[in-house]
């Protein structure tokens, strides 16, 4: 992985992470605050609680890929170490999606009259448990490629 790549990526992440904060510190300062300008049409408070978990979810994967850029650029990532960071994005995924199809179930009371967008909301969840079963196939196929330089560097 080149060094501008390394750099852009890690970039992005730094602006995520501090989006993320940014969110979670205006969420806690509504909820302390008691300036919740709720009407009763959605609990607010609920969403917001949810909200904040949801950024907890986004900033385990971004410190979890942080650490496997810092091993790709390390060429250390063909370890068991690597593993962790792996198995802590897809549990962040995972997270996610209980957090999305917490927020689908919060909000369908308000849909009856139109359920497709809570059939939409929880296609939207379960196309997000989609992406952890690829991380799940990309872990896999870390695994064997762990196996392979093991082999290799017995060899050598």
């Amino acid at each position: 992985m080149g060094r501008l790549t390394v750099l852009a990526l890690r970039a992005v992440l730094v602006v995520v992470l501090a989006g993320t904060g940014f969110v979670q510190a205006l969420m806690a300062w509504t909820l302390i605050s008691g300036n919740d300008p709720e009407d009763g049409t959605l609990p607010l408070t609920a969403l917001r609680v949810i909200t904040t978990l949801g950024m907890v979810t986004v900033q385990v994967a971004l410190v979890c890929v942080w650490r496997l850029v810092t091993m790709v650029r390390r060429d250390t990532v063909f370890s068991h170490a690597a593993f962790r960071y792996v198995d802590g994005v897809i549990g962040a995924i995972v997270g996610a999606a209980l957090v999305w199809f917490t927020v689908t179930a919060v909000n369908a009371p308000g849909q009856r009259e139109d359920p497709g967008v809570t059939v939409i909301m929880a296609g939207v969840g379960v196309a997000i448990l989609g992406v952890a079963l690829l991380v799940l196939v990309l872990r896999m196929l870390l695994t064997q490629a762990t196996r392979m330089r093991a082999e290799l560097d017995v060899v050598i």
